[in-house]
């Protein structure tokens, strides 16, 4: 199935859309401000070493020094006993470090001195010299076959190790070559510039978005990677020729007046993808719910009728719903656990057409998956690995109304609780006058249907109460003012 890939570039955000046969398949989104520092490798001096907490803070050029614990610094495997960080390092001394956690508030960098660079299939660790596994991998055959197959093309005497990732499961050996190469070529380089720089330097930066899409997103299938600014048309192109060559000759900038993501459809797909219900071409819909703990998907027949009967109807929704759900997995990118209720089917055999249906729409998923059969209650659950926050967290914050619930109390609801809250109030405080200040439908409750309610309570706590409409008050959102 041929592959187009879509990348809008804006100062403040770069997007990417996975396109097969015109259809949104993965949508990836990177925002300037929230690029995180996280693999960046630099060149720092050593600014000050605190004994009594075994650390050292580290100058590499941000707005705060970074902090390295000795745990964090690399010694050779050999090294029998362990140094105290006074006897490793002194102030005024440059350090090859990387950072492995984010400032936050008011700490700075979190470092590390053993440097990791991360390639599409592999993770190169230059100062080591043993071929890993990912943990993932669990199968003792395919582990040794994986390490003999990196083993064999990484000659005896050329330093360094490597992490076979994940999604190396099935890679071939030209792709293992490739991503060789390109971290090879990436060490070279840093070691390079450390050479020709004095510190605080930035030696590597972890690659932005639209360098991954050259790096990690194409795959046999991808025919085209058409790019909206000239200026990052011209970047990619000069990352393509010296880490990516064969994937230069795809690179095509799109000039047209029409935005990029218009043409396509893709707006239009981001604003589907943020929506609860997905509706199906059949006239069937899925309902799906993002919670904390996990992602449920409510398969519906809508106003579907099928051609012979009603298991017909269920069947040919429940086959065209596996199709989408995979769909939407990718594209909404959620992860964790993920529990899919397909409408109940009495026959066997359309239970397994659907599951080997659905298991077939998911291999076309780069994200390591599982998939068990239905449970006796006739849910499929599943889980999907969380390799970056989900559209929705990334697009969108808890509404502030409702606080992520998804529905707010009504009117009657709020205009009760009001009622409780007076006369709490009353007790508590002997005041001239209470003032009920509330949103417009709350306000026009009391005036009409619940002015009986109120009246009642004004008599019964012996002072006027008065109202006062707020438009800008959210339905749940009232005060009440002593006079």
């Amino acid at each position: 199935m041929t592959e187009e890939i879509l990348i809008n570039f804006t100062p403040q955000e770069t997007r990417v859309a996975v396109m097969q046969q015109g259809v949104v398949q993965e949508l990836h989104i990177e925002r300037t401000a929230s690029r995180g520092l996280v693999g960046n490798v630099y060149l720092g001096r050593v600014c000050r070493i605190l004994p009594g907490m075994q650390s050292a803070f580290i100058d590499v050029g941000l707005e705060r020094t970074a902090f390295l614990h000795v745990a964090d610094i690399w010694q050779p495997r050999e090294t029998a006993t362990e140094r105290p960080i006074e006897k490793i390092l002194h102030d005024g001394q440059s350090i090859l470090v990387q950072v492995v956690k984010d400032p936050i508030g008011t700490k700075g960098a979190r470092l590390s001195t053993q440097i990791s660079i991360a390639g599409r299939m592999l993770v190169y660790l230059p100062q080591e010299k043993h071929i890993g596994i990912s943990q993932r991998i669990e199968a003792e055959a395919e582990r040794e076959a994986l390490r003999e197959k990196i083993t064999g093309l990484v000659p005896a005497d050329e330093p360094g190790g490597f992490i076979v990732r994940t999604m190396a499961e099935n890679a071939s050996d030209q792709e293992f070559a490739t991503d060789i190469a390109y971290l090879r070529k990436t060490w070279s380089d840093i070691r390079e510039k450390a050479r020709s720089f004095g510190p605080p330097t930035v030696l590597y930066q972890e690659l932005s978005l639209g360098q991954r899409v050259l790096r990690d997103f194409v795959n046999p299938e991808t025919t085209r990677i058409v790019i909206d600014s000239r200026e990052n048309f011209q970047k990619l192109t000069a990352f393509a020729q010296e880490y990516t060559p064969a994937v230069q000759p795809l690179l095509d900038h799109y000039t047209g007046q029409r935005p990029l993501f218009d043409l396509y459809g893709v707006e239009e797909e981001i604003q589907k993808a943020l929506a609860r219900r997905v509706d199906l071409k059949s006239g069937g819909y899925l309902i799906i719910d993002q919670t904390e703990a996990m992602t449920t998907i409510d398969v519906n027949t809508g106003g579907f009728v099928g051609v012979r009967n009603f298991d017909d109807t269920i069947f040919k929704t429940n086959l065209e719903a596996a199709l989408t759900i995979a769909r939407q997995l990718r594209l909404r990118n959620l992860g964790g656990i993920i529990i899919v209720d397909f409408i109940d089917m009495e026959n066997e055999e359309h239970k397994k057409a659907v599951l080997d249906e659905f298991n077939r729409a998911l291999a076309h998923d780069h994200t390591r998956l599982t998939v068990n059969g239905f449970t006796a209650l006739g849910l499929v659950e599943m889980t999907r690995k969380r390799t970056r926050e989900s559209l929705a967290h990334v697009l969108c914050q808890p509404c502030p109304t409702c606080g992520g619930r998804g529905e707010v109390k009504t009117a009657r609801t709020v205009a009760y609780e009001i009622l409780r809250e007076l006369l709490r109030e009353a007790r508590q405080f002997n005041a001239r006058e209470y003032r009920i200040l509330a949103g417009p439908a709350v306000v026009d409750l009391f005036l009409d249907e619940e002015s009986q309610s109120l009246a009642m309570l004004s008599d019964f706590i012996e002072k006027p109460v008065s109202l006062q409409s707020e438009p800008s008050y959210s339905p749940e959102q009232y005060d009440i003012v002593l006079m």
